[in-house]
């Protein structure tokens, strides 16, 4: 799943104050720029090839399967050039009136004299077949606030009381399977207070879940650890450490591709 498809991305490290530790912001437009024709572009602007997307509209929709959590939807749509056309694409039964269906926190504990540290849940998924690894997250209960859901379900999940530092605009997680949305909050967990010295999960009877806590300073390299033991990590935590690594690395000059820990010649 890609978190961040039509959002641009700002990584930084002020948001947790007092260490290295990452935080994003989201701005509503991809922002690029780029060269066409041997004319320069200014940032902010966006290139098109084959006309504007926004002319492209909903017509309706259809359910044509469901189950209790989710259903599968058959939508007609127009085009920017007019055609009529069909997708198929997965909605969530759950959603509310908010159209917003969950909200993934990214939590990061510190402590006294030691590294922070981001904390992670490994746990199997079905569909994959496999674990993964990825941030904490859930749906928001009817009457939430994205806050409040960020603050239970990081409790539930791993233990930890936290305070919620930043929370994001609505993102959307695979706008080409399906309308999931959610929204990103940054959780800062104090691990010398005494209520996180003890962290116990408050799990439900079907969630069987491994609270992971790794450096931040370690968190690619450790990820790429786990990809090579059949654990699939989760997009969203490869992207943010992925925005770690390159905005703590010096520039180097060379032009190299890193993949799977693994180093390969090439342009960039």
């Amino acid at each position: 799943m890609s978190l961040f498809s039509g959002f641009g991305i700002r990584c930084g490290y002020s948001i947790f104050g007092r260490s290295l530790s990452p935080c994003f912001s989201f701005t509503n437009k991809l922002t690029m720029s780029t060269k066409v024709s041997g004319n320069d572009q200014s940032a902010g602007e966006t290139t098109s090839h084959k006309g504007n997307s926004d002319r492209a509209k909903f017509i309706n929709q259809e359910v044509i399967g469901a189950g209790k959590w989710i259903s599968l939807n058959r939508i007609k749509y127009q085009d920017p050039s007019g055609r009529e056309r069909i997708w198929e694409a997965v909605f969530r039964t759950t959603r509310t009136e908010r159209a917003l269906d969950a909200v993934v926190i990214m939590p990061v504990l510190k402590r006294l004299l030691k590294y922070d540290c981001v904390v992670l849940v490994k746990q199997y998924r079905p569909p994959m077949k496999c674990c993964t690894i990825e941030f904490p997250a859930g749906l928001i209960d009817a009457g939430e606030s994205p806050e409040e859901t960020a603050v239970r379900e990081l409790e539930e999940e791993t233990g930890y009381t936290g305070k919620i530092k930043h929370i994001s605009p609505v993102t959307c997680l695979d706008p080409g399977i399906g309308n999931c949305t959610v929204c990103i909050a940054t959780a800062e967990i104090d691990g010398d207070d005494p209520v996180n010295k003890k962290p116990k999960a408050k799990l439900d009877d079907s969630e069987f879940i491994e609270v992971i806590s790794i450096p931040v300073n370690e968190l690619l390299e450790r990820l790429n650890e786990l990809s090579s033991k059949d654990i699939v990590v989760d997009t969203r935590v490869f992207t943010y450490a992925l925005a770690l690594s390159q905005t703590a690395e010096e520039p180097t000059g060379e032009d190299e591709i890193t993949h799977d820990g693994g180093k390969h010649e090439g342009v960039l």
